[in-house]
């Protein structure tokens, strides 16, 4: 049977990764645009999966195989697009705080990022002040986005945001944070861009920094 985009954006809700693999296959093979599928295909679908999980009806474990599943169908899609010239959206550097070996939470957040067109790198835990304004400007982000699930670790994040202006790259980037103990206030006071309290508002709150 043919496959159509709303056949891989059905997948992608119901996080069924290797039919998404075979959907954009099929749908590659068919000749169909690979920005088009991107766009209208994988991206649509982690926009209805941030609204079903904002509506309650999508819970964690849901979003995050709906993430795992559009990342399946990126990997195949990569290539294309390359192939085409395209290039992905805003560059974003993610990664949890020196300290902190947490990492669940920082991990859906990069591929709900990334299912939302941005282009990620992900530092992984217990990164260090350097670590972030080093990568971001290796990479030219344009986004830092700082994970803590401590309240011991949250400090680092203020050692960070000072280490972002040693470096002289404050006026390059935009800085988010999250995590379980993280307030909008905190943001607020180590002079953060913005706080995100789930995966699906730190995409709107992304998309809102890079405008």
């Amino acid at each position: 049977m043919e496959t159509t985009m709303q056949g891989l954006r059905n997948h992608v809700v119901t996080g069924d990764r290797k039919a998404v693999e075979e959907a954009v296959r099929q749908l590659a093979d068919g000749k169909a645009d690979p920005e088009s599928v991107l766009k209208d295909g994988l991206i649509a679908a982690m926009t209805e999966v941030g609204s079903l999980f904002e509506h309650g009806e999508l819970f964690v474990p849901e979003m995050l195989a709906s993430a795992r599943a559009m990342q399946a169908g990126l990997a195949i899609l990569k290539p294309l697009l390359v192939t085409q010239g395209i290039e992905a959206g805003a560059k974003i550097v993610i990664g949890t705080v020196k300290g902190d070996l947490h990492d669940i939470g920082k991990n859906l957040v990069g591929m709900m990022l990334e299912g939302a067109g941005f282009e990620m790198f992900d530092l992984g835990t217990d990164v260090p002040p350097e670590g972030f304004t080093r990568a971001a400007q290796e990479h030219g982000a344009t986004v830092i986005a700082m994970s803590a699930m401590l309240t011991t670790t949250m400090e680092n994040m203020r050692s960070t945001m000072g280490a972002i202006a040693k470096a002289g790259v404050r006026g390059k980037v935009k800085v988010m944070i999250g995590g379980a103990p993280v307030t909008d206030a905190f943001a607020k006071e180590i002079g953060a861009d913005g706080y995100a309290a789930d995966a699906s508002r730190a995409v709107a709150l992304a998309k809102h920094l890079v405008r």
